[in-house]
């Protein structure tokens, strides 16, 4: 080939490139000898699946023991802290796309206050002050306490069992305004994305400012913000790990309780690793369809 891009083509390997595989290699030196130690492990998968599913003699058949409890609690904590950051994130574009002062200082306070402080330290602010507050507000304790068993059973499919269930608003709070943060910022760029054109266009048909958001703006930034808000929907699953340490029993707390109780310690995680990237994937497969039929509906 002839031209100013040959020698460019015909260089395999750039000096980055070099840096990279020698590093690559020096950690295959470094971790081959552990790695051949782990290689000794008496691997024992079976205590898995023993701590995936039970048999519940009264009902004569299987039902899902500690591990797979964890797996739809984590699911019912994200789905429930989605929907609260979904509308923080919501309020809180919106707002933030206006030109008030006051509207702009409020939303960019909270949200550097909540990108910019550690979600553990939020998980113990939440539980221990706030949270508290919360189910006195709600009256938590008083309605749990007078829970009929219907409507128990129904509050621990949709969320968590009653005497959890303080708990478990503290940490859909907690993640709700944390990851409410990066939606709104996530909102604010989708509105702004709008052509200035089509605000012209609302205030040439004599639209109120929320007729504006609502039938011009809003329907045109979500094509925008729909594929970004369920990517952050994917790192909602991931950080609902970090509420652990309060003691929701979601899939990282009860891998704690297994390996605690097994000391399986490796079966234990690859399996919680396992299933959180199933989660995620699945999230991530939804996501990916979105774009395209997005950018199908688009290109009509």
């Amino acid at each position: 080939m002839i031209g100013p891009y040959a020698s460019h083509q015909r260089r395999f390997f750039s000096p980055l490139d070099v840096v990279l595989l020698a590093l690559l290699a020096a950690m295959v030196v470094w971790l081959g000898p552990g790695l051949i130690r782990a290689g000794e492990y008496r691997w024992n998968w079976s205590v898995i699946w023993r701590y995936m599913v039970r048999y519940d003699p009264v009902s004569d058949r299987m039902r899902p023991n500690v591990l797979l409890n964890g797996f739809f609690t984590t699911i019912r904590l994200s789905i429930w802290s989605g929907v609260v950051a979904m509308i923080i994130g919501l309020v809180m574009g919106v707002l933030a796309s206006r030109r008030r002062l006051l509207a702009r200082l409020v939303t960019r306070t909270y949200v550097e206050f909540a990108r910019n402080t550690p979600p553990l330290v939020l998980v113990f602010l939440f539980y221990y002050f706030l949270g508290q507050q919360i189910t006195a507000i709600l009256g938590l304790e008083q309605w749990v306490a007078a829970m009929d068993p219907r409507t128990a059973r129904i509050v621990t499919i949709l969320a968590a069992p009653p005497r959890q269930l303080p708990a478990f608003v503290s940490a859909v709070a907690t993640l709700g305004i944390f990851e409410g943060a990066y939606l709104t910022e996530i909102v604010r760029a989708g509105i702004q994305s709008v052509p200035k054109g089509q605000w012209e266009a609302g205030y040439a048909l004599g639209l109120s400012s929320r007729d504006r958001y609502r039938f011009v703006v809003l329907p045109q930034a979500w094509r925008v913000v729909l594929p970004a808000a369920v990517g952050q929907f994917i790192s909602i699953i991931k950080d609902s790990s970090i509420v652990a340490v309060i003691s929701i029993p979601e899939l990282t707390f009860q891998g704690l309780e297994v390996m605690a109780a097994t000391y399986r310690t490796f079966e234990i995680w690859i399996t919680i690793a396992l299933m959180y990237f199933l989660l995620s994937s699945i999230c991530s497969w939804g996501a990916r369809g979105i774009e395209r039929r997005l950018a199908r509906h688009v290109a009509r």
